[in-house]
Order: structure tokens, then sequence, then C-alpha cells
């Protein structure tokens, strides 16, 4: 099995999710195949920044320079996971992967990317239409749009600024840490607002699929009314494809 490292911390809650999954994904695959307890699981290292620190230094849209400091705090511990041996990586966050084209620079490993999982993972329900849901930096960006129009997937225009604050400051009071009946509540009325019939809603920020616990592993379900796309179950998916390629391989 392929090394796993993992960008974690942003925030905790998705990166123990990240790790639950990945092992009991694994877990799933060889029990299968007929293996015995305890089962095995990829090899994997954690490298956890700290969500404060990242937050104080995102930038500003379309100022490059005014990124450098953000993404040098993933860099290096991307650049950290390299040394441990990782095989390849993956950040735990939506948010980071639209300074991916600049984090990834000088590091070697390959870096799976969250926007490539979610957009195969909304073209296999048929949608023609996703509503993309997230951190300011995911909702302002066009990222998560660019990477759906190549499955022929057409995303929301950004939403106004008080809508994107109103999901931001949703994330920060209901979802950092996990997620209460209050919580979904809250999120699925934004949802009734802005997402129209037939319409994927990606939940974009790594805490938000913590509204539906018993959908967590699901790359895609229906619920309460609503189409949703899951791009970290998705992430895990692709991340547990790469890690399991040569047991694929064999049968």
């Amino acid at each position: 099995m392929k090394k796993i490292g993992i960008v974690g911390g942003v925030g905790w809650a998705s990166t123990v999710d990240y790790y639950r999954a990945l092992c009991q994904g694994a877990g799933r695959f060889f029990a299968a195949r007929g293996a015995g307890s305890p089962l095995p699981v990829p090899p994997m290292s954690v490298e956890s920044v700290t969500q404060a620190k990242t937050r104080a230094l995102r930038g500003t849209p379309g100022d490059e320079a005014s990124w450098a400091r953000f993404d040098a705090v993933f860099r290096e511990a991307l650049r950290n996971l390299e040394r441990a041996g990782c095989d390849f990586a993956l950040i735990a966050s939506n948010t980071p992967h639209a300074r991916l084209h600049a984090i990834r620079k000088g590091v070697t490993i390959p870096i799976l990317s969250i926007f490539d999982a979610a957009a195969l993972a909304t073209a296999a329900t048929g949608a023609q239409s996703a509503l993309v849901l997230g951190t300011s930096v995911t909702m302002q960006a066009r990222d998560y749009a660019q990477t759906l129009s190549t499955q022929g997937i057409a995303a929301n225009a950004p939403l106004p600024d008080p809508e994107i604050a109103e999901m931001q400051a949703m994330i920060d009071e209901e979802f950092y840490g996990g997620a209460s009946v209050t919580a979904r509540q809250r999120l699925l009325r934004f949802c009734n607002r802005h997402a129209k019939p037939g319409t994927a809603i990606l939940l974009a920020c790594t805490e938000l699929p913590l509204a539906w616990p018993d959908h967590l592993d699901d790359v895609s379900f229906e619920a309460d009314g609503h189409l949703f796309v899951n791009p970290s179950a998705a992430h895990v998916a692709a991340a547990l494809d790469l890690a399991l390629e040569e047991e694929l391989a064999t049968g």
C-alpha cells in the first residue's frame, strides 16, 4: 500500500473524519477479500496546521502576492509529509485548494485535488448544475466552477457578499468542531433559498457534511429534498484508489 500524507487542522473535526474514513474504507476493502482481523490500513502521516494562523494569513482575491504566507504554511506541511516518506498527499480542506497552483510549487509528491474528485462525483449524479457552498475563499473563487465545467456542469455565479458572509459565519459558529441539529436546520434554510430543483449542492467545506452523519461516507446522497455531493467523501475515495492501486490491480 502507498503511504498517504494528510495536511489537516483546517479544521480538526474534518481531519479526524478523513482519517476515520480512510481506515474504515481500507478495512472494508480487505474484509471483502477475506482478510482477517486486524484489517490492514494504509500507512499515513498527518501534518496538522493551525487554523487560527491560516485564517489570519488569508490574502486578497486577485492579489497573488498577498497569499504568499498562507501558501507557505501549506507548502511546508506538504514538504514535511514528503520528508516523512509519503507517496502522495491530500489536504483535508477545500479552502486551500483554491491556492493549490501556488502551494504545490517545489513539492514533488502528487497532491490529490478535491476539485477534481468532486467534479467527477457531481457528473456521476447526472446533475447539470451545481451550487457550491463553503468558506468565503471557496465561494468567491471560480476554481470549482472551472473544474465542474470540464464535466459539463454549470456552477452558480458568486452569491452576493452578505450571503457569502453568512455561510462563513455559519461554518465558524455552527460547524467548527462538529454539527448540531440547529446547524443542519440553518444550512437547509440557506440551501432552500439558493438551490434550484435538480441542482447538486456541493458541501464544499469539509465540516458541512457533518450535518448528515449518516451520509459521511457517501459521495452523493439525497436528503431533506435536496441532492448533495460530499467532496470530502469523493476525495477520500480517490485517495483509497491510489493507496490501494497495486491491490486493486491484483484483484
